[in-house]
């Protein structure tokens, strides 16, 4: 093996800083499978057991991967995420960031007029007591239990902390493929080890997720309603056959990110069974209210949120009150029901407007829920290119795919129904013109 010539050292700790010297100044190759405890030490001359602590300690700092039978392996890092874009010229539109509509979100002005209340101090309570009450409301309608909740910032900060407390470096976690780019982001810089499962309209698909069970996986994180990117959601049957699934691993830890809440398009089905141990729900309010709320709520299992709380405590503390009062004021607001609700209706009209504008060209979309619809191609990045010469900019698929087939997002929160008229007779020409191309 290529990668023992530069493994040194007489100690644990000497021996795994060798092996992460050499990852770092690129001398080994992702997925290279390091020697047997008992194969290096006996090149090293030391005992197993000093190899066995250092293997462990490269684990734990999310290098390497044990594998079984397979050997202990350098982990495959993800690539760093794309640079952020330069400033899109004044003529193309922007369908690539996945931003909700501003016309479509709530005036905060008169809510933090009404919101008030004096400021916190350190020694108070975690979270707003009203927030809490109308969370607990709202999940228990939802199926959710509720017994116990924390205030996190954001979907994403929720996700993170429940994995953090939960797992270790190199444990399997079971997502959807394709998948929101942040969380394979975040399972990367985790050092976890995600694992695909496909989805259809209505979500995971059963067969694909049982057969994923039939190995070690720590944990599942699905999006239930408005998946991003393909729109996906349950249906009762979906989430019936899939809870028959899980119902024999109860011990798996279930993550559900439902990122746009109200205005995602259709009702919210949960997996999570009285007899789940571990799990947590994680509900944000950056579509419905607006991304630079930075508020999420999460329910969970007592430990799960104990571990969140307890985290909090000797860190960032607590979400400020001032947005947690804000947003339980935007929630009590009629007004703000009923503008949640036009959103609602109008990302689902704009979603079924572009369907059916690409459907009069032949091309195939997918779109249930949620602000996005996802488009497959036969390829991405050279349609990509094309529209945005022609004044569209949207996300190739390569980002949220592990195993899937290429496709591209196409953002609809501000796409109206003439917009969407004119981006799919762009697209349908942009493909003809590839496909005769390739016919000459």
């Amino acid at each position: 093996m290529i990668v023992q010539s530069y493994i040194k050292g007489s100690s644990a700790v000497n021996i795994a800083a060798s092996v992460e010297q050499g990852v770092a100044a690129g001398r080994v190759s992702k997925g290279e499978t390091l020697p047997s405890v008992r194969a290096l030490a006996a090149i090293l001359k030391v005992s197993p057991a000093t190899v066995a602590a250092a293997y462990r300690i490269l684990r734990e700092r999310g290098v390497v991967v044990a594998g079984g039978r397979r050997g202990t392996r350098i982990r495959h890092a993800a690539d760093a995420p794309a640079a952020l874009p330069v400033d899109l010229p004044p003529d193309v539109r922007n369908l690539a960031e996945g931003n909700p509509d501003r016309s479509l979100l709530p005036r905060l002005a008169p809510a933090l007029r009404r919101a008030g209340g004096a400021q916190r101090v350190y020694g108070e309570s975690l979270n707003d007591a009203q927030l809490v009450r109308l969370t607990q409301r709202q999940f228990i309608r939802d199926g959710v239990p509720a017994a116990h909740v924390a205030v996190v910032s954001g979907a994403l900060d929720g996700i993170e902390r429940v994995l953090r407390e939960s797992l270790r470096p190199g444990d399997r976690v079971a997502i959807e493929d394709p998948c929101f780019t942040g969380i394979l982001d975040l399972l990367a810089h985790l050092a976890l080890e995600p694992v695909p499962i496909p989805i259809d309209d209505e979500g995971l698909l059963p067969h694909a997720l049982e057969r994923a069970l039939q190995r070690p996986v720590q944990a599942l994180i699905v999006t239930p309603r408005a998946q991003n990117p393909t729109g996906a959601a349950f249906t009762r049957p979906r989430a019936l056959a899939l809870r028959r699934t899980l119902r024999t691993h109860s011990e798996l830890l279930l993550i559900e990110d439902d990122h746009a809440g109200p205005v995602a398009g259709t009702p919210y089905i949960t997996l999570v069974r009285k007899e789940q141990s571990r799990w947590a729900v994680v509900r944000s309010t950056s579509k419905s209210l607006g991304p630079d709320l930075r508020v999420a709520v999460v329910a969970g299992d007592a430990t799960t949120i104990a571990r969140i709380e307890a985290r909090q405590h000797h860190g960032m503390r607590w979400v400020s009150h001032i947005l947690q009062r804000l947003v339980a004021t935007l929630w009590n607001d009629a007004s703000v029901r009923k503008q949640l609700h036009l959103a609602e209706r109008t990302y689902a009209e704009r979603r079924a407007a572009l369907i059916a504008a690409l459907h009069a060209h032949g091309i195939e979309a997918r779109g249930r829920t949620g602000l996005n619809v996802w488009i497959p191609l036969p390829e991405e990045t050279a349609v990509v290119q094309a529209l945005l010469q022609r004044g569209w900019a949207v996300n190739a698929g390569e980002r949220y795919r592990l195993a899937s087939p290429p496709a591209i997002r196409v953002t609809v929160a501000a796409l109206t129904p003439a917009d969407a008229v004119r981006f799919a007779a762009d697209l349908a020409a942009i493909l003809a013109r590839r496909q005769r191309t390739a016919a000459a």
